[in-house]
């Protein structure tokens, strides 16, 4: 009985699935590099990774900083969405097509309005994960309320229980929020583990319609940091 061969086996990385639909692009939504403080992933090992992966569009959402986004920004084989992940005292939002850095600590709903001030979106991280500093249920839903969230991700590549990622993507039904997916990459082997397919676009809104229409496809991937030698550069501004 015929058997369909493996990625491997044709030379496609494990972490892609089947090809996307044409004018279609895979986007992973949520990755880290070394400014994050809890990463070590260097520009030339995330370079190497998006080589292998073929994922066309990165979001680079470090912790707290979008300085290593802006520098990576021209210096990938994909395009790079500028985003960052900051801590609120209620959890964690990201924003997406970024211009300035916002500061942590800041309340949630001041944090989602200085992302739309600067044109972006807001997206909510792993929003169920009591594993992770996910954004409190009761912020979530009065963010929500308040018309301040556009995109919620339904599929987290650290997220090791199916059931939390089920509950965000019931979560964006419910709400008619727009979906995304991404890796949470903290080491280079992981970007590309959890992506969205959703049609090409030009800016944010196009990328908001896009997230709409779009497919999470991957599966749970949190390897531990491998060692190897690597002189990782100053984030110090």
């Amino acid at each position: 009985m015929p058997t369909t061969p493996s990625p491997e086996a044709i030379g496609r990385h494990p972490h892609l699935g089947d090809l996307c639909p044409q004018g279609w692009i895979r986007v992973d939504f949520h990755s880290h590099t070394m400014w994050s403080g809890d990463s070590t992933t260097t520009p030339d090992e995330i370079r190497e990774s998006v080589a292998e992966t073929g994922i066309d569009v990165l979001c680079v959402t470090d912790h707290n900083a979008i300085k290593g986004a802006i520098e990576l920004n021209d210096n990938l084989p994909c395009r790079v969405v500028v985003g960052e992940e900051l801590k609120t005292h209620a959890g964690e939002i990201i924003g997406l097509f970024l211009k300035e850095r916002i500061p942590q600590g800041i309340r949630p709903e001041d944090a989602a309005k200085n992302i739309r001030d600067q044109g972006g979106l807001v997206y909510i991280p792993h929003p169920f994960d009591p594993m992770r500093n996910n954004l409190q249920a009761e912020v979530l839903d009065e963010l929500v309320n308040n018309d301040l969230v556009d995109g919620i991700e339904i599929l987290n590549g650290k997220t090791s229980l199916r059931s939390l990622n089920e509950k965000a993507a019931a979560y964006a039904v419910k709400h008619d929020l727009a979906i995304g997916a991404g890796s949470d990459a903290h080491v280079a082997e992981a970007i590309g583990a959890v992506y969205l397919e959703m049609p090409d676009f030009d800016g944010p809104e196009e990328f908001l319609s896009s997230m709409r229409m779009g497919r999470a496809v991957g599966h749970h991937y949190d390897p531990p940091r491998r060692w190897r030698p690597r002189i990782v550069p100053s984030t110090a501004d």
